[in-house]
């Protein structure tokens, strides 16, 4: 292993020991805690998961917020997502949840904060905390893990992706396959192993069009929109979570009249940092990401029973 993974690895075995012998200790809510996380640095599909268990919980009349770190934010502090806000004053994809979802998103450094504002304000229902495998500083009930094939191969930071070992995986009580994940390629024994399939959504798509994204595995969408049939005439990469700027609209213009292209292509969480340049682009084709929880009914019936089982527990012993 690298000298430079070693010393990071260290770092994350010492803090998960602490958390895992009671030395440091986790702050728990009312609420239920479902955490949706990953081993690695972006691109495993957290937001479109959190859009389909969302979704699965309406369905169910079962009332929920989100917690979010509000990744991009240039505030600071804990603070309620206004749908027609700003990704500078929220971050992308909290802005993404919360207008697709429309539910309370709370967003704050402090995930236990956050989640005490927001059962103030909603009462303790259910909370998903978003990119939360590693925030071990708020009790969770209820585990979820995205894992990519990437995964299984990847070193550690800062010589790769991972944020954490694949041994870590016996923290999580659901490990969600995607992207074409093995289960022989991860530690999953008597883990509740979940599939996910994943596509697009194509409507009015501008033939030969400019394909421009920042996103963290933007190759990915490059494909699913040539599968789908959706040959570019030239694309713009950008890096995740970029917030475009008036020269970035002028290149892309530009780009476009060089490429001789009718118009744009891009995804729904670059349309929310494209802000009031959106309309600069037409005619632009948003690409929702279309995401289906295999056996959905069974996995939220599973993770429900296992929740409602694990508080039952602490309440019988005063935990």
């Amino acid at each position: 292993m690298n000298p430079l993974s070693s010393i990071f690895g260290a770092g994350v075995r010492a803090r998960n020991t602490l958390y895992d012998r009671g030395i440091a200790r986790a702050n728990r809510l009312h609420g239920p805690v479902v955490s949706v996380g990953n081993l690695s640095v972006g691109g495993s599909g957290k937001t479109p998961f959190i859009l389909v268990l969302g979704e699965l919980l309406k369905a169910r009349s079962i009332k929920f917020d989100i917690l979010s770190r509000g990744y991009g934010r240039k505030t600071r502090g804990v603070a309620r997502v206004d749908p027609g806000g700003l990704p500078q004053d929220f971050g992308d994809e909290p802005l993404l949840l919360a207008r697709r979802l429309k539910v309370p998103v709370i967003v704050g450094e402090d995930r236990y904060e956050a989640g005490l504002i927001a059962e103030k304000s909603f009462g303790p229902q259910l909370h998903l905390l978003d990119d939360g495998f590693q925030h071990r500083a708020l009790a969770r009930d209820f585990d979820i893990v995205l894992v990519t094939p990437e995964d299984a191969r990847d070193r550690l930071l800062p010589v790769g992706r991972l944020r954490e070992p694949l041994t870590s995986l016996a923290r999580a009580d659901a490990v969600v396959l995607t992207s074409g994940a093995s289960p022989e390629s991860f530690p999953l024994y008597g883990k509740l192993v979940w599939r996910v399939r994943r596509g697009i959504s194509l409507t009015d798509v501008p033939i030969r069009p400019v394909v421009f994204c920042g996103i963290a595995r933007p190759q990915n969408f490059l494909l699913q929109l040539r599968t789908a049939g959706v040959e570019p005439s030239a694309q713009a990469l950008f890096r995740d979570h970029h917030a475009y700027s008036e020269q970035d609209i002028h290149d892309l213009l530009n780009l476009r009249q060089q490429s001789e292209a009718e118009g744009f292509v891009t995804t729904e969480k670059d349309a929310v940092n494209l802000g009031k340049y959106l309309d600069a682009l037409r005619p632009l084709a948003v690409i929702p990401v279309k995401m289906e929880l295999v056996d959905a009914a069974n996995a939220v019936d599973t993770m429900l029973r296992i929740i409602t089982e694990r508080r039952a527990s602490r309440e019988k012993i005063g935990a």
